[in-house]
C-alpha cells in the first residue's frame, strides 16, 4: 500500500469524538461531546419539515441560500451594528467546522503563522497544517484563564498571518474583556493580521458582554466573522455556519467551500432564516437557562472535589481532577466512564504540550437539567472510588 499524506500523520482523531463512543459502550452520561440532550426550538423544526414538504430540496446556491443570508445580515445589523451586504460578504458552510477550515484555505498561505490561544478547541491545529501554516500558542494563565498583554505582543511577528479569536471559550468559558479585544485589535493593525473569530457560543454569556472585534476601529477589513446555528439553537446536528468576510475574501472562501462541500442544506438553510428573527426574549430565556444548567454542574463539581473557575460563558468547564488521582488525564477520563458512569473529555487534547493538560478533564452541561442530576448523583460517588 501506499503511504498515507503526510499532513494526515500529524494529527489524530478527534478525541471528543473519541469519547462519545466509549461514553455510549459502557452507558455512560455523555457530559463530554457538546450536543444538547433537548429539543431545539418548535418553530425551526416545523419550518425545516414544511420546506421538505414544499420540495425545497435540492442544492441552494453555493454560498448559501438567499433568504438565509439576508436573515443573517438583518440579525448582525440588529445585535452587533454591523453593516453585511448579503451578496457579496456571507458564506453559508456545513457548520463553523467547515467555515473555519474554508477560511485557513482560502487566506493563509504555506509557511505562515496563525497565532492561537491555549487552551483550544481541537480543530484549530489540524487546519493550520491543512494550510500549511505553523500555529503559534499563546497559553492563558490558569486558574482564571487570563490572556497576558505581553506573552501577546511577543507572539505577533512579520510572519503572522491571521489570529484565532474564540470568545466565549471553548474549552474554559473565558469571555474576553473589550480590554483584551481592543489589543488584539491593535496588534492585528500593526501587524497587518487577520482576526478569524469562532463564536458559535456568542449568546451563552453569563459574566461581561460577547464583543464582536470587527466593529473595532479599522477591523472590519481584517475580520473573518464566523460562527453558526448549532449551539444557539440547539441544532448540531444541522450543520449550519457561516462566514463574514470582505468582499475580496469572500469570493476566495467561496470557491474553497464550493470544492469542499458545495452548499449547507437547502431545507435547514430555509428554516435557519426562521430563528435568525427570534426576538430579544427568546436570547434571554436561553441565557437563564444554560446559567442555571452551569450552576448545577459547578455545584456537582464542588462537592466532588475538583478544582475548577466557573465560566463566564459557553457550556464548558474545565477543571482541574488532581486533588482526586494521580491517573493522567487519558487514564482517568476513561476510569471515570468506567467505574462513575460520566463521560469527560481528556484535558490534554485541548493543549498543544499534553502535559499541560494532563491534569484536566472538559465536562460540557448543555444537557437536560435531570440530566446533569443524575451525573451529580454519580459524581457524588468519586470521593468513595479514587
Amino acid at each position: 500500500m501506499p503511504p498515507i499524506a503526510q499532513r494526515a500523520t500529524t494529527f489524530t482523531e478527534s478525541v471528543i469524538r473519541e469519547m462519545t463512543r466509549i461514553a455510549n459502550q459502557y452507558d455512560a452520561i455523555n457530559l463530554a461531546q457538546g450536543f444538547p440532550d433537548f429539543p431545539m426550538p418548535a418553530p425551526m423544526k416545523e419550518a425545516a419539515c414544511a420546506a421538505i414538504q414544499g420540495d425545497i430540496n435540492q442544492y441552494a446556491i453555493t454560498w448559501g441560500a438567499s433568504a438565509f443570508r439576508l436573515a443573517l445580515a438583518e440579525k448582525y445589523r440588529r445585535w452587533y451594528g454591523m453593516d453585511v451586504d448579503p451578496d457579496r460578504e456571507i458564506t453559508v458552510t456545513c457548520g463553523s467546522t467547515e467555515a473555519m477550515a474554508a477560511t485557513f484555505l482560502a487566506l493563509i498561505n504555506p509557511g505562515d503563522e496563525v497565532i492561537v490561544l491555549e487552551p483550544f478547541y481541537e480543530n484549530y491545529g489540524p487546519d493550520a497544517i491543512l494550510a500549511g501554516a505553523k500555529p503559534v500558542f499563546v497559553p492563558l494563565e490558569p486558574p482564571h484563564w487570563r490572556l497576558d498583554p505581553e506573552r501577546l505582543r511577543r507572539a505577533f511577528s512579520a510572519r503572522t498571518r491571521a489570529i484565532i479569536v474564540n470568545t466565549p471559550h471553548n474549552p474554559t468559558g473565558r469571555v474576553l474583556t473589550r480590554e483584551e479585544i481592543s489589543l488584539i485589535a491593535e496588534l492585528c493593525r500593526e501587524h497587518d493580521a487577520w482576526a478569524f473569530t469562532d463564536s458559535p457560543y456568542e449568546h451563552m454569556v453569563y459574566v461581561g458582554h460577547h464583543h464582536e472585534i470587527a466593529m473595532w476601529p479599522g477591523m472590519r477589513e481584517r475580520t473573518v466573522t464566523i460562527s453558526s446555528l448549532s449551539k444557539t439553537y440547539s441544532s448540531t446536528g444541522w450543520r449550519i455556519g457561516w462566514a463574514i468576510a470582505p468582499a475580496a475574501q469572500t469570493g476566495a472562501i467561496r470557491k474553497v467551500h464550493d470544492f469542499l462541500t458545495v452548499g449547507a442544506p437547502a431545507p435547514l438553510q430555509a428554516a435557519a432564516a426562521v430563528g435568525m428573527a427570534f426576538d430579544a426574549d427568546y436570547y434571554n430565556h436561553f441565557m437563564l437557562g444554560y446559567q442555571e444548567r452551569r450552576d448545577v454542574l459547578a455545584a456537582a463539581l464542588g462537592e466532588a472535589g475538583f478544582r475548577f473557575t466557573v465560566p463566564e460563558g459557553a457550556y464548558y468547564v474545565l477543571a482541574d481532577f488532581s486533588p482526586l488521582s494521580d491517573l493522567n488525564d487519558v487514564e482517568f477520563a476513561k476510569w471515570m466512564v468506567q467505574e462513575i458512569g460520566v463521560a469527560t473529555v481528556p484535558g490534554s487534547s485541548f493543549f498543544s504540550h499534553k502535559e499541560a493538560g494532563a491534569k484536566y478533564v472538559r465536562f460540557a452541561f448543555c444537557k437536560k437539567l435531570e440530566t446533569l442530576e443524575r451525573a451529580r448523583e454519580r459524581l457524588s460517588r468519586l470521593a468513595s472510588r479514587v
